[in-house]
């Protein structure tokens, strides 16, 4: 597990600042721009339960899924700017729709105030039990031998772009099938609709250690803790392939900062509580967390970092 960085807890207060004294006044809005089930939809409900209790007033999540996520981020920046609507999202919002969209209606940086990075996530790849292979390089060699037959799924940029990369790094053909959320794109999976979904391991791995569907690989450089069975895309033999999700949480711009710091000093109590911890690891979350300006300086590297990963798979915006 990723352990929260040590500045956060060394500077993690409850007492809210003198100036945020009338906030909250009723109860705070988690907008989630993905589907219930998904794994961001988890980390909402997670860390609600936990900021409910440090603030005193209920946390309500809405799901605002659709358009890449790009519906629930307008929403949240057109919110009051009185930290009762916050925005509990993605690298989708904030990292790769500013490069796979051709326009995108909000500003990553400049219509939200950034409150905290939350955690990480990796994906893995699954396929259905009808595709002929148990490996990656059974799965490669089957798409090369089988050009375009072969479907993905995907929910979110992240997914998108994971099955993205694995058709330019593999050298590949596979037909790209858009989905509202991952849960939806596991659910055709599921059914044998489609034939691969690259999805969080929240998503995905629950359905393969019930043996519905084939574990192939995870998308990061290193395995991961909660899938310790699953090889690398590395390990596979996909070389350079390293990709992983994050999530964050961010209030309209304008929000005043003494608002901002106590929804931060919330969140970092919940990220530093032990069972809210396994609550997170149990998801497949590996709990992160930040400063708000240091969430800031990262959403603007990581919109340069999902630029060139799209750049380099060959991704035409939309």
């Amino acid at each position: 597990m990723k352990t929260i960085i040590a500045a956060l807890v060394a500077g993690l207060t409850l007492a809210l600042p003198a100036a945020a004294q009338d906030f909250p006044s009723r109860s705070i809005k988690f907008v989630v721009p993905f589907a219930a089930g998904s794994a961001t939809d988890a980390v909402a409900r997670i860390l609600g339960d936990h900021v409910s209790k440090t603030l005193g007033k209920p946390v309500v999540v809405e799901n605002l899924a659709g358009a890449s996520g790009v519906i629930a981020a307008q929403n949240v920046a057109r919110a009051e700017p009185d930290g009762h609507t916050v925005l509990i999202t993605t690298n989708t919002t904030h990292g790769a729709n500013q490069s796979l969209l051709k326009s995108v209606p909000y500003d990553a940086v400049g219509s939200f105030e950034a409150i905290g990075k939350i955690g990480t996530i990796t994906l893995a790849l699954t396929t259905h039990p009808s595709v002929p292979a148990k490996t990656v390089a059974e799965l490669v060699a089957y798409a090369k031998a089988n050009p375009g037959k072969l479907t993905f799924g995907a929910g979110s940029s992240s997914s998108r772009i994971a099955g993205e990369m694995l058709k330019s790094l593999a050298g590949i053909d596979l037909t790209y099938v858009p989905y509202r959320s991952n849960p939806q794109a596991i659910t055709d999976l599921l059914g044998g609709q489609i034939n691969i979904v690259f999805a969080d391991i929240s998503t995905t791995m629950p359905q393969v250690r019930a043996g519905k569907v084939n574990g192939l690989a995870v998308s990061t450089a290193n395995r991961s803790t909660l899938a310790p069975d699953l090889p690398t895309m590395v390990e596979a033999g996909v070389a350079g392939y390293d990709l992983a999700a994050w999530f964050a949480a961010f209030a309209p711009a304008k929000t005043p900062r003494p608002t901002v710091e106590a929804l931060h000093n919330a969140i970092a109590a919940a990220l530093a509580d032990k069972p809210t911890q396994e609550r997170l690891l149990a998801a497949g979350i590996e709990p992160e967390g930040s400063a708000p300006d240091a969430l800031k300086a990262f959403v603007v590297a990581e919109i340069a970092k999902w630029a060139d990963i799209v750049k380099k798979a060959g991704i035409q915006p939309e």
